[in-house]
């Protein structure tokens, strides 16, 4: 289902095939040797190779290249990898534990994807581009497709008001929502910094996870409404300042994406009904408008949020001077972070900001770092908490 109007996806399907284009050649280009990777008669090998122990084989056929490693979310160092005689580089490492991981292969200095693995994390800006390896376990994952009855995934555009532009925005339905009239409760599930409205779905697999919860009944039906968290361009971002783009994005959250969805869905439109949810980034927006606007929801979730404490936590002054009302209000304040995440140190001391202010929330602490592997099972974990 979509509300694209004709030719007004062009432009977007146009940038894509170039990012995509960029993806693949533009590393090469800077190479030592800009012809050592371009694709000739068995050009191509297996990587990555993961074996039935879970240990894992990446190759690249580069005969011409002096030197190529790998780095990845498996490894605590760059592997080292070695040519053989037929020009194939190869290392094998593990046995991995079962998961979703990015990495990239370094080529004489260069860091680029895995020019023979499909699978490829991209999102809104360069930087977030990185191969994916995936070690399955004996059973299938929480996150994992599984024969059960499954949600859809809408892809829907409509004009912003605020931003004076077209935005697009992707809608979590459960399953069985075009069999009936019932009305649902809605997340506003956030993206991070350098991705997209596609990220929960592509990289966080959160229509698959929904759908088990949902399956097990450890979770209630919603909907889950995944905006485009950028109210600047992201390259402008940075230039213009964090606040200033939190601001935009508020604004269009929620003076256009929230009027715009209970329009169109059948929603519980009421603030007991509604709740807001991010990572990184998005978890910053999530803490900073979602404490601040208890009049549109009640529950608020901030994972590995991107927060940090440079004025006393002044963009929650108001909200903290009345914890009373606060608590009243809400239903849900769940805030996790992994122990080896850079965002740790801010996000525990936010709780403890919280806490000296008789601020009712909890505060999840596990291992891991600023990664997907951490956001999966915290979106598992936080769901049949919502809206019960």
């Amino acid at each position: 289902m979509t509300d694209e109007p004709a030719g007004s996806g062009n432009k977007i399907v146009v940038m894509k095939c170039l990012l995509l284009t960029a993806l693949i050649c533009v590393p090469v280009l800077f190479a030592q040797n800009p012809n050592a990777l371009i694709p000739g008669p068995g050009a191509f090998v297996d990587s990555p190779e993961v074996h039935a122990d879970g240990r894992v084989t990446f190759r690249l056929r580069a005969p011409e290249v002096s030197s190529v490693t790998v780095q990845g979310e498996f490894a605590a160092a760059p592997l080292a990898m070695t040519k053989d005689d037929k020009g194939v580089w190869s290392v094998t490492t593990g046995p991995i534990a079962p998961e979703i991981y990015n990495y990239n292969f370094v080529i004489d200095g260069v860091r680029t994807i895995d020019v023979n693995n499909p699978r490829v994390k991209s999102g809104s800006t360069p930087n977030t581009i990185q191969s994916i390896l995936e070690v399955r376990g004996d059973k299938p994952a929480f996150y994992d497709g599984r024969p059960v009855p499954h949600g859809s995934v809408d892809e829907r555009w409509y004009e912003s008001k605020s931003l004076h532009s077209l935005r697009r925005i992707r809608v979590y339905l459960p399953p069985g929502y075009d069999g009936n009239q019932t009305r649902y409760p809605v997340l506003y599930l956030l993206h991070g910094a350098n991705l997209d409205e596609n990220a929960w779905v592509r990289l966080g697999h959160a229509n698959l996870i929904l759908d088990n919860l949902l399956a097990e009944g450890k979770s209630r039906p919603f909907i889950v409404v995944m905006p485009f968290g950028y109210g600047i361009p992201p390259g402008e971002a940075s230039r213009g300042g964090a606040a200033a783009n939190m601001d935009a994005f508020r604004r269009d959250l929620t003076g256009d994406v929230i009027p715009y969805v209970d329009a169109k869905y059948r929603t519980l439109a009421d603030r007991d009904h509604r709740g807001i949810a991010g990572l990184s980034m998005g978890g910053g927006q999530s803490l900073t408008i979602g404490l601040n606007r208890l009049d549109l929801f009640s529950y608020v979730i901030g994972m590995s949020a991107g927060i940090r404490n440079t004025d006393g936590w002044q963009a929650f002054s108001k909200f903290a001077a009345e914890p009373q009302a606060a608590n009243a209000k809400l239903r849900l304040l769940w805030i996790g972070c992994g122990t080896a995440d850079s965002l740790y140190k801010p996000n525990q001391e936010f709780s403890q900001f919280l806490s000296q202010h008789g601020i009712h929330h909890e505060f999840h602490s596990s291992g891991g770092a600023h990664t997907f592997m951490v956001w999966r099972h915290y979106l598992n974990d936080v769901a049949p908490l919502l809206f019960r």
